[in-house]
């Protein structure tokens, strides 16, 4: 039960910060003009990276726990798609990232732009990866119980 009840607990704070970043963060930075958006996207992201790293490794490895030890679906598939975002993060999105950390990057640019906005989409996708592993953990114990 603890480990169902800490994979639940991690996917659904990596799910709701994924969304607030979507849905608050994402469009307020963008109004504020591209350079001062990528001047605050640097701290935020780098602080983001902190919580949300640690959150899907422990949800993903937990929820493997759990199924490994009643073997329900719910906790395997949502393990998957949980741990899915590290891969994602590292593969896909890091060099936009990268890109977007370089002080090489000009903040006035089409290019500054269309890097931001490429990573709002690309973050879209870990947003819904979690609040689909989140759903299967919450889907998995309403089952159970």
């Amino acid at each position: 039960m603890v480990a169902e009840i800490v994979a639940t607990f991690a996917g659904g704070i990596f799910a709701g910060a994924a969304i607030y970043v979507n849905f608050v963060e994402q469009p307020a930075r963008l109004s504020c003009g591209i350079e001062s958006a990528v001047s605050e996207w640097r701290p935020s992201y780098k602080r983001g990276t902190l919580m949300q790293a640690p959150l899907a490794l422990i949800g993903s490895l937990a929820a493997f726990v759990a199924w490994w030890f009643d073997r329900h679906i719910g906790w395997l598939a949502g393990s998957i798609l949980l741990f899915l975002v590290i891969p994602f993060t590292l593969v896909v999105i890091l060099p936009t990232n990268k890109r977007l950390e370089s002080p090489e990057l000009n903040l006035q640019s089409d290019e500054a732009v269309r890097l931001l906005h490429r990573w709002g989409w690309l973050h879209a996708v870990r947003s819904t990866l979690s609040v689909a592993a989140f759903l299967a953990f919450l889907i998995t114990l309403l089952k159970q119980y």
